[in-house]
């Protein structure tokens, strides 16, 4: 959703970044550092940004973003150090500047003082069935061959639209094989990963890395 909004009104700013996975690349070594790196590169269009301490990265995104208009995503973000770090003056930024943040922490928009909230319902068991065979069919009642084999996949991956889009998608045009192939290597992975790598690309299930889990 965050994405969809942010592809329709990026055109009205000077310059836009969408920033994925927070919390992940804020655990990392610098990752709070490279986030920032890749927030002025998005922002300026310039690339090889070097900063040497968060602080620094504070001081030069302030500098840097005074009084322009811009759009910043933040996804997933939980914890309030990862957006001081990024856009802790975004008031000093232009007129009309729009942050958009996602978060599961719903104390995070409390403590950061967000009046406008959405939250993001889970779909029931049909509707995730539907929305996944639309993506992988373009139908929602596929023939009996992959009835069996859609359950399966829905039922693993659970009811979040993001799982039934990007799995959808990536099966579309796959055959039987593939499908059985492709949920072995689901089954693979724990529950609390599989958000986490359908974030990062529709061809997660071709990764090594994936496979060897």
């Amino acid at each position: 959703i965050a994405k969809a909004v942010y592809n329709e009104i990026l055109h009205e700013f000077e310059g836009s970044s969408f920033l994925f996975n927070i919390k992940e690349i804020s655990e990392q070594p610098n990752g709070l550092i490279h986030l920032q790196e890749q927030l002025l590169s998005d922002i300026l269009k310039m690339k090889d940004w070097k900063i040497g301490s968060v602080d620094g990265g504070i001081n030069l995104i302030t500098k840097r973003f005074y009084r322009k208009k811009v759009l910043v995503v933040l996804d997933d973000v939980d914890h309030l150090k990862q957006l001081h770090s990024l856009v802790g003056n975004f008031e000093l930024f232009g007129q009309g500047s729009t942050l958009i943040v996602t978060t599961r922490d719903k104390h995070v928009l409390t403590e950061l003082g967000v009046t406008e909230k959405y939250k993001v319902e889970e779909m029931n068991h049909e509707e995730s069935l539907q929305l996944f065979h639309w993506h992988a069919f373009k139908m929602t009642d596929p023939t009996e061959d992959f009835k069996k084999l859609s359950l399966d996949v829905v039922d693993y991956v659970g009811r979040l639209p993001l799982a039934a889009e990007v799995l959808g998608s990536y099966l579309s045009g796959r055959s039987i094989i593939e499908w059985k192939s492709a949920l072995e290597k689901l089954k693979k992975i724990p529950h609390r990963e599989i958000q986490k790598i359908l974030r990062i690309s529709f061809d997660s299930l071709d990764d090594d890395t994936v496979k060897d889990t």
